[in-house]
């Protein structure tokens, strides 16, 4: 295992990038209070919600992430025809998102509604049905005729359904030469064959291949699943052990950067979209995975869905841990 210390010496210039996410796009609710007491109705708390907050979630949180480092960022997805779905595209015009939302009138907003007291969340309620078949076919043909705007591609899976065509997305993103990176979810990932970079978590990757005793078994592991599925590389996120890059150069591993860890919720979104950033600037996969594992300490220090901006990530001297 090698490892690697050094960033690219000149700053990225990221509003060159231009990066399409497709994926499951989410509205992320959070109902702060206060609590005081207990109900008298059963043993649970009471909060008494004193201040409300909306922001983008699943699909969308990349694709926010991605404009919120200065780069150009296109979202396809599918909201429903109500007042959630036009709380998501509120919220994507105001981060400078360009939206390719497609509105299906047979579904609702997948809204996942956390209830947060004294810093704590209680409760989450998570609102969420599938894409229609005619929406999704819809979705497929809008997909093929924005490609050609952009050379990096970013799927979010969050098993909602939006990407249930993925593998033809990825045959026609890599034949219109396209970069495709994906976060997978799951227990299949033979769909997403052919991408160039796979982004799992640990327990992600253990769902795949299973447990690993030690570092030799799991490189064993992971580079046998990399070549069954054709991609380039496979960049294994370890929460407090950092990332373990894996490619044809062998397996490449930094520690974690995260100072305090106050909310893990959407550090994989902000991972993947600093990924997809600093490839479509030129940087080598090493180099960008330097700068994802900085933003993935950045953001799990801030409460829910996040976002890390370019004047954070490159904070200090150019980023330099």
């Amino acid at each position: 295992m090698s490892g690697i210390n050094q960033f690219a010496q000149e700053l990225p210039e990221t509003g060159r990038a231009r990066i399409l996410v497709a994926g499951d796009v989410m509205l992320d609710r959070y109902w702060f209070g206060d609590v005081s007491r207990i109900s008298p109705e059963a043993p649970v708390p009471v909060c008494r919600v004193e201040r409300r907050e909306a922001r983008l979630g699943g699909a969308a949180n990349v694709a926010r992430n991605v404009a919120s480092l200065g780069a150009h960022a296109g979202l396809l997805g599918v909201v429903g025809e109500d007042e959630a779905g036009d709380e998501v595209a509120q919220l994507l015009t105001q981060a400078g998102v360009a939206s390719f939302l497609q509105r299906d009138p047979a579904i609702s907003t997948i809204i996942k509604l956390r209830v947060i007291g004294r810093q704590q969340q209680l409760l989450r309620v998570d609102f969420e049905e599938p894409p229609s078949a005619a929406v999704l076919r819809s979705k497929l043909n809008q997909f093929h005729s924005l490609l050609a705007d952009y050379p990096v591609l970013v799927l979010s899976d969050y098993a909602k359904g939006s990407l249930s065509k993925v593998s033809a997305m990825i045959t026609a993103a890599r034949q219109a030469g396209c970069f495709v990176l994906v976060d997978p979810k799951g227990d299949d990932f033979v769909r997403y064959r052919g991408a160039n970079l796979l982004t799992p978590n640990k327990s992600e990757l253990r769902q795949i291949v299973g447990s690993w005793r030690d570092e030799q078994e799991l490189t064993e592991k992971a580079q046998n699943l990399r070549s069954r599925l054709d991609l380039d590389a496979l960049l294994l996120t370890r929460s407090e052990e950092g990332m373990s890059l894996f490619d044809a150069n062998g397996c490449t591993h930094v520690p974690t950067q995260a100072r305090e860890v106050y909310d893990v919720s959407g550090a994989g979104d902000s991972v993947i979209a600093t990924l997809a950033v600093m490839l479509a600037c030129g940087q080598n996969l090493q180099q960008a995975m330097l700068h994802a594992n900085r933003a993935g300490g950045i953001v799990v220090g801030k409460l829910g869905t996040a976002t890390v901006s370019y004047q954070e990530l490159f904070a200090s001297g150019g980023g330099q841990p």
